[in-house]
């Protein structure tokens, strides 16, 4: 039978498996489930296993919980991350994160870290990114004006 971990992400498992020894610390099926899947998109599959891998098999639950609240935190505010947010005073929106990943619930990035203007996000589609970013400094500008 297939670890909580594999079967989200749909991998073979055994008893010797990687994200079933790292997945140890945290309580329920339905918290494991979540957070495989969160920090698997994240960091990609592959990328999440490569770590896993690399550290010795008593490390895990750490190692996947530090990649867990790195994800949460770069998810919050991805400019400065977790460390950002333990740095400025803001851990608990990084706990807060976890928690809500591990109940199965979404997070965005902080309010304040959202642009200033709505109308930055209506921009065409059909720009290049040069135009793009050149148009968004522009209304940046004309905003603190």
């Amino acid at each position: 039978m297939s670890c909580n971990g594999c079967r989200v992400l749909r991998k073979g498992c055994n008893e010797n498996c990687i994200l079933g020894q790292s997945l140890a610390a945290i309580d329920t099926a339905q918290a494991q489930a979540s957070a495989t899947v969160f920090v698997a998109k994240f960091f990609g599959r592959a990328g999440l296993m490569s770590f896993l891998s690399a550290v010795p098999r008593h490390q895990r639950p750490a190692l996947f919980q530090s990649l867990l609240f790195e994800a949460c935190g770069r998810t919050v505010n991805p400019v400065n991350g977790a460390v950002g947010l333990l740095w400025t005073g803001n851990w608990h929106v990084c706990q807060s994160a976890v928690e809500t990943v591990l109940r199965g619930g979404t997070i965005h990035v902080m309010p304040e870290l959202r642009p200033i203007n709505s109308s930055l996000d209506d921009v065409d589609a059909s720009e290049t990114k040069t135009s793009r970013s050149a148009s968004r400094e522009t209304k940046l500008l004309y905003h603190f004006l």
